[in-house]
């Protein structure tokens, strides 16, 4: 969400520690640049995957974004990660695109998947399909999908998480790390970012 005032919010450099409401933000305006990039594309035969949707939902990226975060509680990491899995699924398969009939479905399942690998304690899958709106048998073979898209290749490291984190502040215009404040973005002002609780 840009600020209206012009103004960049402080993000804290470990993603960790970042307010869970601007991460997702950040998160969400990364799968929209990437859907919008992809939609520009000339149109190529592709076979419809089990992500396809026959037209793009009503809800967008960034409300979907932040009700699955909300009410699917998703950690810092858990956000992260789907990025990740975004470049380990496409570089397995290059005819695989994310675009606005295929991120709403991956988004939900990638986050399913997400909170199971990361998180001592995780929701059903009925809870899942239903903070996503699909059915749960539809969910269930997305995730078969997905692990076989990736390979099972489910975990990054911390390195690997910190460094998406960094690269997306970084590339956000609404938005500056802490460290990096020696040297503000010129004409903008820094804002400081609402702190979590401990």
């Amino acid at each position: 969400m840009a600020d209206p005032h012009g103004q960049l919010y402080v993000m804290p450099n470990a993603y960790n520690t970042a307010d869970i409401e601007r991460l997702t933000q950040l998160v969400a305006s990364m799968f929209s640049r990437v859907v919008q990039h992809n939609d520009r594309l000339p149109q190529t035969p592709q076979k419809p995957t089990r992500f396809h949707s026959r037209a793009p939902p009503n809800i967008s990226v960034s409300d979907y974004m932040q009700r699955v975060t909300k009410y699917a509680s998703l950690e810092p990491a858990c956000l992260l990660i789907m990025l990740i899995y975004v470049d380990r699924i496409c570089a397995r398969n290059p005819t695989f695109t994310i675009s606005s009939l295929t991120v709403h479905r991956f988004i939900i399942t990638a986050a399913t998947i997400a909170c199971k690998v990361l998180c001592d304690a995780y929701c059903t899958n009925a809870h899942y399909a239903k903070v996503g709106g699909v059915s749960m048998p539809e969910l269930n073979a997305l995730e078969v999908e997905i692990l076989h898209m990736l390979g099972w290749h489910l975990v990054a490291t911390q390195e690997q998480l910190e460094q998406y984190y960094l690269t997306m502040v970084r590339q956000d215009p609404h938005m500056v790390l802490q460290s990096d404040l020696a040297a503000p973005k010129p004409h903008r002002s820094p804002v400081a970012a609402p702190q979590q609780p401990p």
